[in-house]
């Protein structure tokens, strides 16, 4: 039995098969197949090579028209070695000779040729190396690829294993029906996390490791919870495991007996409890989980799952039918958060070597007007349709608030000339996820309309940590005493200038971190749907005074490890059940 050690970026345990998801883009780890799948793995790289021929054939039609016959006898020549025996017949014979995957016989029979003809003193030898690797690359993505469309039709015992996962991939698998997944990259609060906690696939990502170990059809546990990976497990901990899911299930029953009741605290508080979201059918889960509005929707998942951008038509389409599943409800859009995401970097001539300190968010937008004048345009025209707010990602400056808006009074203008409907006083409001903000927060709160306290980034940016980075993982603490003193700061200036504030942050799903937070003032959380049940029950347990206290005493601390003892401690009280049955190993 093999236990690996991860971050948990989506609730819940899960048994399953393992399916060992290799990457194109690295070294292919080397993987023995059985006697009976000899012929098909070679019948798979057959296919690879034919469909690897077909769009080299495409390419070279392609080429001849622009760029003309000669310079595009370049891929007649890589069509020539797809079909030359001394590359072909030794990948046919690794497969059969030493039972390894298709990829793993492409790679190492391509890099050796690539490596030897790089050697060569000749120049004219040489430079084909490059052509022999682009060779390569192009037949492992077929055959990853494939890998891919097996997976999704490996049907609903599945657990990923893979190096990185991106959000696209985690959309086909959650469509697929595949239980959870494990990567060896990732960090707590990356896209592809975000993607696992809407789908509900219990996910741990940044287990260092997991690919060089697992093997496909192995059996593995996911726990989402603890982020922890078990491969091979032996039969105690399979019947823990199994009593702890069939505990969480019978939890979640008791949960559901709250979607239709209030979410009051003892004391007769009103707190609000909104979802975020990625995709329009997700208010349906936000209703089912008893929740009543989207405090936060993802834009950006429009150009990170698609194949092209989307036009004004494609954002409008989506907030209209997230505006009529909502009924009434208000529907708050963030602006999009791009740029340090491998869509947009991929996209720049010169990619930024730290995007996350570059020209991300509203400085991407405000660069890249037609796109956020596109984006403004279906929000202004949704918000005719119902309740909607707008609200500017990753804010650090008041100037830069100001630009914004006059974007979007110009935008207003020109659907008013057009006689195109919208609401005139839709609000307008900002992330707080940046300390210059939270410091700001009072000059802040005289411009914008609300505020929502995005932890991911502020925990992020106040502590110089690297929010998708595993290594330092350990460092990104939600309960740091800094990040504490900077979301009471916005929550008081949010007061005493009479404007909304809420936390959308992934934090705000935790118990003992909602209850901090009602304790410093908030009234409104917006979390993933499935985390709204859980925080119902806590709200309904509890008295605003109660989380008073244990604000006023967690403030006090000087370290995160203090802060969450202390907290865990306390809201164990509150709703014990919430945490039975956690830490089986």
């Amino acid at each position: 039995m093999d236990r690996l050690e991860g971050i948990p970026v989506s609730r819940g345990v899960v048994i399953g098969r393992v399916f060992v998801l290799d990457d194109s883009t690295t070294r292919i780890r080397r993987r023995t197949i059985s006697a009976e799948r000899i012929e098909a793995e070679i019948e798979r790289f057959e296919q690879a090579r034919a469909a690897a021929m077909d769009g080299l054939n495409r390419l070279y039609a392609e080429a001849q028209r622009d760029i003309g016959v000669e310079a595009a006898k370049i891929f007649l020549f890589h069509l020539g070695m797809l079909q030359d025996k001394t590359l072909i017949e030794p990948v046919r014979a690794q497969i059969r000779e030493q039972r390894v995957s298709a990829e793993f016989a492409v790679s190492e029979v391509f890099r050796a040729w690539a490596e030897q003809l790089a050697g060569m003193t000749d120049s004219v030898f040489a430079t084909k190396a490059d052509d022999v690797r682009d060779l390569t690359n192009r037949l492992l993505a077929e055959l990853v690829g494939e890998r891919q469309e097996e997976i999704e039709r490996a049907g609903r015992d599945a657990v990923v294993i893979a190096r990185d996962m991106t959000p696209t991939q985690a959309v086909r698998f959650g469509r697929a029906g595949v239980l959870g997944f494990a990567t060896d990259l990732g960090g707590r609060t990356s896209h592809t996390a975000i993607v696992a906690k809407a789908l509900h696939l219990p996910a741990v990502v940044g287990a260092r490791g997991s690919t060089r170990i697992a093997q496909t059809g192995q059996t593995a546990i996911v726990d989402g919870d603890d982020g922890v990976l078990i491969l091979d497990p032996d039969e105690p901990t399979l019947s823990r495991y199994r009593r702890r899911m069939e505990s969480a299930r019978t939890y979640q029953v008791s949960l559901g007996e709250l979607s239709a009741l209030d979410a009051s605290t003892t004391d007769g508080v009103a707190i609000s409890l909104m979802g975020n979201i990625e995709f329009p059918g997700e208010v349906d889960d936000v209703h089912e989980m008893g929740g009543h509005g989207v405090g936060l929707y993802r834009t950006e998942f429009l150009y990170l799952t698609g194949e092209a951008e989307p036009t004004e038509e494609d954002h409008f389409e989506a907030y209209r039918r997230c505006i009529e599943r909502l009924a009434g409800e208000p529907l708050t859009i963030r602006t999009l958060d791009l740029g340090a995401d491998k869509y947009t970097q991929a996209r720049e001539e010169i990619p930024e070597r730290n995007p996350f300190l570059g020209c991300r968010s509203i400085r991407y937008c405000l660069r890249s007007l037609p796109m956020f004048k596109t984006q403004l345009r279906a929000i202004l025209r949704a918000s005719a349709l119902g309740p909607v707010k707008m609200m500017f990602p990753l804010v650090t400056s008041v100037a830069e608030f100001r630009q914004a808006r006059l974007h979007v009074n110009d935008v207003m203008e020109d659907l008013a000339d057009q006689s195109i409907a919208f609401d005139a006083k839709v609000p307008v409001g900002m992330m707080v996820e940046v300390p210059s903000a939270a410091i700001l927060a009072e000059s802040f709160a005289r411009e914008a309309d609300f505020f929502s306290i995005g932890t991911n980034d502020l925990v992020q940016y106040t502590l110089a940590v690297d929010r998708t980075n595993e290594r330092v993982a350990h460092l990104y603490e939600p309960t740091h005493p800094a990040v504490l003193r900077l979301v009471r700061q916005v929550i008081k200036a949010a007061r005493r200038q009479k404007i909304d504030v809420s936390c959308c942050g992934e934090a705000a799903a935790d118990v003992e971190y909602a209850l901090l937070l009602i304790g410093l003032g908030l009234r409104t959380l917006s979390v993933t749907a499935g985390s709204i049940p859980a925080l119902k029950r806590a709200v309904r347990s509890v008295d605003v005074k109660t989380c008073e206290r244990m604000a006023a005493k967690a403030i006090t601390l000087d370290s995160a490890a203090q802060v969450s003892a202390f907290l865990r401690t306390r809201a164990r009280t509150i709703v014990p059940e919430a945490f039975d049955g956690r830490s089986v190993e």
